[in-house]
């Protein structure tokens, strides 16, 4: 069904970077973990490293997960869009370049799900 506009709409975008007085809005998923539906998406410091992303967010909302405590940090294969990526763990999330509404993935290969 169409619509028609008694005058010209103009969408305002409410989620721009400007309105999270300084932080942005990151989107993080786990691929192949079909408990979490989607990517988790947080508010986070650009400030903030990589590291404390991942320890001060991912970690707990992914604990519900039975193979959560078993993922080694140190083998996990990520990527940043759909392109792999190498996070500095140290870095912060600017310099890392994870921007505002960025998406951030990361793959656990001997680790596939409660459905296996």
């Amino acid at each position: 069904m169409s619509v028609v506009s008694r005058k010209e709409y103009i969408g305002v975008p409410r989620d721009r970077v400007e309105n999270f007085n300084g932080n942005q809005l990151v989107y993080v998923g786990w691929d192949n973990h079909l408990l979490f539906a989607s990517a988790f998406l947080l508010f986070v410091s650009p400030e903030s490293t990589f590291r404390d992303l991942v320890k001060s967010n991912v970690v707990p909302l992914i604990a519900a997960d039975p193979d959560a405590e078993k993922i080694d940090w140190d083998n996990v294969s990520w990527l940043k869009g759909n392109k792999p990526w190498a996070p500095a763990w140290d870095a912060t999330l600017a310099e890392n370049g994870v921007g505002h509404k960025s998406l951030v993935r990361f793959q656990t290969p001997s680790l596939n799900t409660i459905c296996g």
